[in-house]
């Protein structure tokens, strides 16, 4: 019996010593790469969203210069005896002094080399009277004085005459109209010379025209 206890103890001793000698298990080592805690907790902060990227724009597109249009030269036939759409007065018509009234213009263009006068009745019963045919008026003249004679060169009017023949309507009322032209050159033309013929020289050689309306009534 003692023996069989001895031989317990032995066994158990035996038991212990290698249990003993058995390597210790080690902890589980820290992942050296997982990041500290507060760097965790710094990155689960939530932060201000970054500012969007800048919207692509067209460039702006410059408004294409506007071409400037050449406007024409303006030139103004005015008198100071009557003004535009006025009734003439009496004094420059067969039943006054039948004298031509002063003229005044202004804006004659450049390179105008003389003028020319056209007075006419549109409303007489035959057709078209001409009271006045007055060309190669000097370019730089800056108008006609009342009753003006040797100035330029006298056409032919309705009469059969040379020079100014004032209003003469056989009855009622009827439109004027003094026009004016500047030609970039002078006519080659007579004394006496027709409307008509004024008027095919000229053809291509009027810069700028202007007229002035007045009426007379009988």
């Amino acid at each position: 019996m003692s023996k069989q206890i001895a031989n317990l103890i032995l066994i158990f001793c035996l038991l212990a010593a290698l249990n003993g000698c058995a390597p210790a298990t080690d902890a589980p080592a820290q992942d050296s790469a997982k990041p500290p805690e507060d760097a965790v907790e710094e990155e689960s902060v939530p932060t201000d969203p970054p500012p969007p990227p800048p919207t692509a724009t067209s460039a702006p597109t410059e408004s294409p210069t506007e071409e400037v249009e050449e406007t024409s030269p303006v030139m103004v036939l005015t008198s100071p005896a009557f003004n535009e759409g006025e009734s003439i007065p009496v004094k420059f018509s067969c039943d006054g002094e039948d004298i031509s009234p002063e003229l005044d213009w202004f804006g004659i263009p450049d390179g105008t080399i003389s003028l020319t006068l056209i007075l006419d009745d549109p409303d007489a019963p035959g057709g078209t009277w001409v009271h006045w045919v007055l060309f190669n008026i000097p370019a730089d003249s800056p108008g006609l004085s009342e009753g003006i004679t040797g100035v330029g060169m006298d056409g032919q009017n309705s009469w059969s005459q040379t020079g100014y023949g004032g209003p003469c309507p056989p009855g009622g009322t009827h439109r004027y109209f003094f026009k004016l032209y500047a030609l970039d050159t002078a006519l080659d033309l007579e004394t006496g010379a027709t409307k008509a013929a004024l008027e095919s020289a000229m053809e291509g050689h009027i810069l700028v025209e202007s007229e002035l309306m007045g009426t007379y009534s009988r």
